[in-house]
């Protein structure tokens, strides 16, 4: 069975070496390398590219949301998990937007930080369930009054492809879902992604999950 590599970006040692701790008592987890700010984590993505980054938001030198764009474009492989103590909307929404695949709070890790790491390692996105409920819920309202941006430009079929792609659904099972061939979904996918300007499949699956078009997927039942 092949480990899960996983990088810790914390600026606090005693943080780094409890959640070292905590992964290292797993068999298919494994902690390659640590970090104590943003433009360490960086560097060290680049030397290991690890399956998983844990990553803190506030710390010296870069911030957690910088390293993790920096992260993403430097190895798109790499999957950003943010374990902090922030909460708010706008911190949660700024780091999926910037690429993260998800977000735990500090005070829950022990409990949901290792099938978390083994959730986004496998592509999907995972919120703290509490957390998961209460951005799905404010973000659906923000969209159903307007608040959407440029999926105001995507026709009613595009919005149910987008859908389907973020709930992972390859072109066969969307043109079963929606009774239609498969030319024509590839037409609508190719159409959405030129609207929306994200040309994969992660982007759109962070776009419509920050516009509360898709559920948060959380590996814990609600």
């Amino acid at each position: 069975m092949k480990r899960i590599s996983i990088v810790l970006v914390d600026d606090h040692v005693v943080v780094r070496q409890g959640l070292k701790a905590l992964l290292s008592a797993e068999p298919d987890l494994d902690v390659v390398g640590e970090a104590e700010n943003g433009q360490q984590a960086v560097g060290l993505v680049r030397e290991k590219t690890p399956d998983v980054v844990v990553m803190d938001v506030a710390m010296p030198q870069m911030n957690g949301h910088t390293a993790t764009r920096q992260i993403i474009k430097a190895n798109p492989s790499s999957r950003v998990l943010v374990l902090s103590t922030y909460n708010s909307d706008e911190c949660v929404t700024e780091l999926l937007s910037a690429g993260a695949m998800g977000y735990l709070m500090k005070q829950t890790a022990s409990h949901e930080l290792c099938e978390a790491i083994r959730q986004v390692r496998l592509g999907n996105q995972y919120l703290s369930p509490a957390l998961a409920r209460r951005l799905n819920s404010q973000r659906t309202g923000a969209f159903l009054n307007g608040a959407s941006d440029s999926a105001r430009d995507l026709t009613e079929r595009e919005m149910e492809v987008l859908k389907l792609i973020a709930e992972g659904l390859s072109n066969r099972e969307i043109g079963e879902v929606l009774r239609i061939s498969i030319k024509t979904v590839e037409k609508h996918r190719q159409g959405t992604m030129n609207k929306l300007d994200i040309h994969e499949v992660a982007g759109l699956t962070r776009y419509a999950l920050s516009k509360g078009l898709v559920r948060p997927k959380t590996a814990v039942a609600a």
